[in-house]
């Protein structure tokens, strides 16, 4: 992997695997921000002031009209914005109050939200078919037995399409996720920023947890998932439109201004512009999809190829390697969990390798998240070629970095 490459996408530091700030960032386009975008961001760069608390009447129109597009019909007094999807979950758990319950494994800065809340998080294993949900049926015995030890949770932390697993679980595994969480009495947040990755979206239906509990789900958007580059940060959320729903986000609207977690002017503009989905700005998210996908697609057949377990991906930038069947190979290198997978994987490949543990997954089990991004080239314009290319795996770095994360696995064999 070239320089450039390795460069850009940074690893954590090696002795900063526990604490917050060297946390792994989520999986990034690797390409340039869309033209469109940065006029408009440019023409709105004289808004000194910040948007209010929750965003500005055009942002939350532009998101109101966004969900209406998916179904889900809402008016702006529901809606809140943020600085990122972390500032506004912070804020709305904040508000809510109790323990959270999240699936196993789940992304990897959801669990510091909630303890840096004082709150205790409960993980629950997912099915074996896909993550972003916990599995129904270990989630009512969870409950009832965190409830038992003298817990209170509250709320039930999920996603419709996943980090890290880049799955998208199967409409009746949503519904039976949310009627557990009824029964247990439990509110709902759905994280839905990855919904718009999904790589086959006329072949992978979604269901959205609102659809399901309207009373009892919160549904939160970070714009970097699809529509804005990280580094513009900017999520929204949507609140029942009930009492309750009015109260959760008028208590969010405290905790985002106590924080002072406002949205940046010039960002508010460019978020509604992207939001309002232009030919452009949904052209280049489908584009991008479809990319990200053929690649993780490929990527997914050399795995399978050199003996390692993957889910196949079916949304985001990124898939989940289990290397369990390696293991014999692994211990050869002094790889012994997850953690040390994380440095000697990443290491080779010269990119982020996450390992599981950063997924509340068990240290023990050799799993990594594997970024798609560092496989499309190591400059803006090998990976502007790349999502032009008619066949992106016929292109000399995406076959090149291929190569090399087959070459890498097949060292492991027995």
């Amino acid at each position: 992997m070239t320089e450039g490459l390795a460069g850009l996408w940074r690893r954590p530091a090696p002795e900063g695997r526990g604490p917050v700030r060297y946390g792994p960032p989520a999986p990034e386009p690797g390409l340039p921000v869309l033209p469109e975008l940065t006029t408009v961001l440019a023409v709105a760069a004289d808004r000194a002031a910040p948007e209010p608390p929750g965003g500005g009447q055009a942002l939350r129109e532009a998101a109101c009209r966004h969900w209406a597009r998916r179904g889900l019909a809402t008016a702006p007094e529901n809606v809140a914005a943020g600085p990122g999807a972390p500032a506004l979950l912070l804020a709305l758990l904040g508000a809510y109050g109790g323990d959270v319950m999240l699936p196993r494994p789940c992304p990897a800065w959801w669990t510091p939200q909630v303890r840096l809340l004082g709150r205790r998080a409960y993980h629950v294993p997912t099915p074996a078919e896909c993550g972003g949900v916990p599995d129904p049926y270990a989630l009512l015995e969870t409950v009832r037995r965190v409830r038992a030890e003298g817990g209170d949770p509250r709320v039930l932390l999920l996603s419709v399409a996943d980090d890290p697993t880049a799955t998208v679980p199967p409409p009746e595994l949503v519904r039976e996720a949310c009627e557990a969480a009824e029964a247990a009495g439990l509110f709902v947040v759905s994280d839905e920023s990855w919904r718009d990755t999904v790589h086959r979206p006329h072949d992978t239906l979604v269901l959205s947890p609102a659809e399901m509990l309207p009373d009892r789900a919160a549904v939160l958007v970070d714009l970097a998932g699809a529509l804005l580059p990280a580094g513009w940060p900017a999520a929204v959320v949507r609140f029942p439109g009930t009492p309750s729903g009015t109260w959760l986000r008028a208590r969010t609207l405290d905790v985002l201004t106590a924080t002072g977690a406002l949205v940046a002017g010039p960002v508010a503009v460019a978020a509604a512009h992207a939001l309002d989905e232009t030919d452009a700005v949904a052209g280049r998210a489908y584009a991008a999809a479809a990319l990200h996908g053929t690649v993780a697609a490929a990527a997914h057949r050399v795995l399978l190829a050199a003996g390692a377990l993957a889910r196949p991906p079916q949304a985001g930038r990124h898939l989940y390697a289990d290397l369990t069947p390696l293991r014999a190979g692994l211990a050869r290198h002094g790889v012994g969990d997850a953690m040390e997978l994380e440095d000697w994987l990443g290491a080779r490949l010269g990119t982020a390798t996450p390992g599981g543990q950063r997924f509340a997954d068990e240290l023990g089990a050799p799993r990594v998240r594997l970024s798609t991004g560092p496989l499309l080239g190591a400059t803006p314009r090998e990976r502007l070629a790349a999502l032009g290319a008619r066949d992106p795996l016929t292109l000399p770095q995406v076959r090149e970095a291929l190569d090399r994360l087959g070459s890498v696995l097949a060292g492991l064999a027995d």
